[in-house]
């Protein structure tokens, strides 16, 4: 049995509020230029136009945070919903076209695209579990159409759970080979506090083709925010509520027990200790059989605060945690980053298809472990 966890980050769109700010410079110029027109008295003609379009660009009108345009599909198709919008700046009556629309989504690049099913293609996992993807019809077509180009057979179930954030970031589950899912429970995370937190939080009940039972429980927890010791407060209050699921399916006799996810912190951060210092869980990577792609020359031998390991000096987000009678029976496990880009030291090595950092098919590595079950 071949298990992988990876966050993809998106497979043909993605919400731009993730992308990095390109305007620069023009930011402070575009300020000045409202404050400029904002304290004039001439509100008619282009002046109202241009402070429209200023509001706009400088992230006022946040009307894009209601979906009613997205982007969908490798084929780019266009789909418009919602209720809420503008009446301003109409073309005509007839059309109530308002001369443009704020897409919500933005192309992923195509070779980046092509590099996200490589990873996959390459690990060729029975279990996968797949994070930060668009929705489950832009799964199937990256299922039935890319990994094929990669030689790698296509998952006969994929099992995708609408998540709490409206960006297009849901988790989902793909199997093939005899792996079947028997059952799926949402477990939300119960707490009382005013932050939008992340909900996904999952548990799913698989039979192997030997009629074995494995429990995945899949979780994607709060990131990290400005204000470091908020989240990692609530990352804690979430992680203590997995333990307790994870203690109870313990308790009930269950053996084979997966926690996989991208739980955004390191090893060390008191905010994962209910998992990783309270419970008899096991890191993968720290399996004697870890193999991975080190670093090239000096940062080989050199061991970077928050990294998986010596030589792979990138911080540790992602997890592929397993109960003691799996870890056991591990016979391989390893870790691919070779379609994650390096803007600086240290480097590592990477598909010669990736040739700049829009290629990449995802900021997080992929996990995998083959157990003997």
């Amino acid at each position: 049995m071949k298990i992988a966890t990876f966050n993809i980050q998106n497979l043909f769109h993605r919400d731009r509020s993730f992308s990095e700010n390109s305007f620069g410079n023009c930011v402070s110029d575009w300020i000045n230029e409202l404050d400029s027109l904002m304290r004039g008295n001439d509100r008619s003609g282009n002046n109202a136009e241009r402070i429209q379009e200023l509001v706009f660009l400088l992230g006022f009108d946040k009307t894009y945070d209601v979906p009613y345009a997205v982007m969908r599909k490798r084929a780019g198709f266009l789909f418009l919903k919602g209720m809420n919008y503008s009446k301003e700046m109409k073309a005509g009556d007839l059309t109530d076209w308002n001369g443009w629309i704020a897409l919500r989504t933005k192309p992923i690049d195509s070779m980046a695209v092509k590099n996200k099913a490589k990873v996959v293609a390459e690990i060729n996992p029975d279990i996968l579990l797949i994070q930060e993807i668009e929705d489950r019809a832009s799964l199937e077509e990256f299922n039935a159409q890319l990994l094929p180009e990669f030689e790698c057979q296509s998952f006969q179930e994929l099992t995708v759970i609408q998540g709490s954030d409206k960006r297009g970031q849901e988790m989902g589950v793909m199997l093939k080979n005899g792996y079947r899912i028997k059952s799926v429970r949402s477990h939300r995370f119960n707490i009382d506090d005013t932050q939008n937190a992340k909900n996904e939080f999952f548990q799913y009940e698989i039979e192997t083709p030997s009629n074995q039972t494995i429990w995945l429980l899949a979780a994607h927890l709060q990131e990290e925010t400005k204000n470091k010791n908020e989240s990692d407060t609530f990352r804690k209050k979430q992680a203590h509520q997995i333990k307790k699921i994870y203690q109870q399916l313990r308790a009930e006799a269950h053996e084979n027990i997966i926690i996989a996810g991208t739980l955004n912190a390191v090893s060390f951060c008191d905010s994962l200790s209910p998992l990783l210092r309270d419970t008899d869980l096991k890191d993968v990577t720290k399996h004697p059989s870890f193999n991975v792609d080190y670093d090239e020359g000096k940062d080989a031998s050199y061991f970077r605060l928050g990294a998986y390991r010596m030589g792979v000096n990138i911080k540790q987000k992602d997890y592929l945690l397993l109960s003691p009678n799996l870890f056991d029976m591990v016979k391989d496990c390893g870790l691919n980053r070779k379609a994650v880009w390096s803007d600086k030291q240290p480097v590592w090595p990477t598909y010669s298809s990736m040739q700049n950092k829009k290629q990449a098919a995802s900021e997080h590595p992929a996990i995998w472990c083959k157990v003997g079950v």
